[in-house]
């Protein structure tokens, strides 16, 4: 069974993961570094390599946007509230964001983004504690 929170982290996931396939694609050039360090001496094969993993980064951008679009939209429909389903998937693709921007590019964040990340996830917390109301006090409310 699909959880509202799991499918909105997953939609947050996959965002990040289609903002560093997309610097891979289009920023500098990491595939070309990357191929050239794998192939050693031969570097004149990396430049239809390098054409090729571009290509396949762009064509990923687009599936991994899609399928984040999927899961945003069912988190939407299984959250009792579209603010709950927004914040896990901004706060999982903050988190997601800085991993791969670590381990992938050697990025740092400064103390004032983790401080406000950390204040995302604390109202994260908050959302998920907070139970729904039940629907027979809402209908006794309207009685009164």
């Amino acid at each position: 069974m699909r959880s509202s929170w799991g499918c909105s982290a997953v939609a947050g996931l996959l965002g990040a993961l289609s903002a560093c396939l997309a610097k891979l694609a289009l920023g500098a050039d990491y595939l070309r570094d990357i191929c050239e360090s794998a192939a050693g001496g031969a570097g004149g094969i990396c430049d239809w390599v390098h054409l090729l993993l571009r290509v396949s980064c762009i064509c990923l951008v687009f599936a991994c946007n899609g399928m984040m679009w999927t899961f945003f939209a069912k988190g939407l429909r299984l959250s009792s509230s579209s603010a709950t389903a927004t914040v896990t998937t901004t706060a999982s693709n903050f988190v997601t964001s800085a991993f791969l921007g670590k381990v992938l590019f050697g990025e740092s964040r400064a103390l004032l983004w983790w401080v406000g990340i950390s204040i995302t996830l604390c109202g994260l917390l908050l959302l998920h504690k907070e139970s729904p109301p039940l629907e027979g006090t809402r209908e006794s409310k309207k009685e009164n």
